[in-house]
């Protein structure tokens, strides 16, 4: 099924990116608003790219284990397997998104809605073989290289039968505080960076909101320029934030559920906190574009609300998964502790204060984002 998600999303990828050289195609004189175009296709490219990396790291086979070292499947091998897979379901995907964008353009005929969305796509101007065939590689191409760039590095685990029977190492080595991640000043930085370009290229629109998520090609390049460092800085800056809900859980004379649940917290800091950054990242700019056009017409266009729905699915589905993967990683721990005698219940409410702290700790600062980047925007 995640596999099947990451081709969905690599088709709707591939659709936008085919939509942007048929206006091009079709409008040769406003190549400025064509190259704009193509840069606002790079973040549900980005958004599908890492999602594509989560569900590599959580996908079974591509686990590292001492057994499959021994025959040749080290870490590398593996590496390249999942970057082989993954690399297939986005090419399905792009070849979903050739056809479909064919089909709606009038080009492939006996089927229905033929030609239905021929003025859109620029039907009246043929299409460059060798541009078709680039972007739709970007995908595939750049999911598989960063894929295989991450599971390069995952460390080996053993394993062996007498594990259910060992001793509970896992158990001891929790109360161990982990390193606090070093990017927060960092992010804080870049998103403060990011902030201040998105006032200043406002300047000129005084009087009148910002014109996204109308027209693309009314939008200017800076404020893409500052969304993007403000989306950075938050993805840096979530490991460190992660880390900080960690330590709160454990103030004032914790109890043993929230010493778990802040011990978890810090050693998961790595792993949740960027997908957390990206999706605060992702929910400031809806609650921003909510503020500016909430209270009159939204002129969605049907290509902005699928990027809009490519980025908000690919960042959610990528926490999730990332959640998953740190599930997936205490799991011996969990059994540890149910060895030696902690109630399941107490791990469950663990569960329960690691979401609610985090929400406590995002939610302000989301909102907070939001309302500074529509505040320069708002007439």
């Amino acid at each position: 099924m995640r596999r099947l998600l990451v081709a969905a999303a690599s088709a709707g990828v591939g659709f936008l990116l085919l939509c942007t050289l048929g206006y091009a195609a079709g409008h040769p004189a406003h190549s400025a608003g064509s190259v704009l175009r193509l840069l606002w296709c790079l973040v549900p490219l980005a958004t599908t790219v890492q999602f594509a990396v989560a569900v590599a790291r959580t996908d079974p086979s591509t686990r590292p284990r001492s057994g499959l070292s021994a025959v040749g499947l080290g870490p590398v091998r593996l590496s390249v397997l999942a970057a082989v897979s993954t690399a297939v379901s986005c090419t399905l995907g792009s070849a979903v998104a050739l056809l479909f964008f064919l089909h709606l353009r009038g080009d492939l005929s006996g089927l229905p809605f033929d030609g239905a969305a021929a003025g859109l796509l620029g039907a009246d101007a043929p299409l460059p073989v060798a541009a078709v065939l680039v972007l739709l590689t970007l995908v595939p191409a750049s999911a598989a290289t960063a894929s295989a760039l991450a599971l390069r590095t995952r460390p080996v685990r053993a394993a062996s039968p007498a594990e259910d029977t060992a001793d509970p190492a896992p158990a001891e080595e929790l109360p161990t505080p982990a390193a606090p991640p070093t990017g927060l000043p960092w992010g804080v930085a870049l998103t403060a960076a990011g902030l201040a370009v998105e006032a200043y290229a406002s300047r000129g629109s005084a009087g009148s909101p910002f014109p996204l998520p109308g027209k693309l090609d009314a939008t200017p390049a800076w404020v893409l320029v500052g969304w993007t460092l403000t989306a950075i800085g938050l993805a840096m800056a979530g490991p460190g934030l992660t880390h900080l809900c960690g330590r709160l859980l454990q103030m004032v004379r914790p109890g043993a559920v929230r010493l778990l649940a802040g011990r978890v917290l810090m050693d998961e800091a790595q792993r949740i906190g960027r997908p957390l950054g990206v999706v605060c990242a992702v929910l400031s700019g809806i609650i921003a574009a909510f503020a500016l056009y909430g209270t009159g017409p939204r002129p969605f266009g049907p290509l902005t609300a699928l990027g809009a729905v490519l980025v908000i699915g690919c960042t959610t589905a990528t926490l999730l998964t990332s959640a998953l993967e740190a599930k997936q990683a205490r799991a011996e721990t969990a059994r540890a502790l149910l060895r030696l005698g902690a109630p399941a219940s107490a791990l469950r409410a663990a569960t329960a204060l690691r979401a609610a702290a985090l929400l406590v700790v995002f939610a302000p600062i989301t909102w907070a984002i939001a309302e500074l980047a529509a505040l320069p925007l708002t007439p």
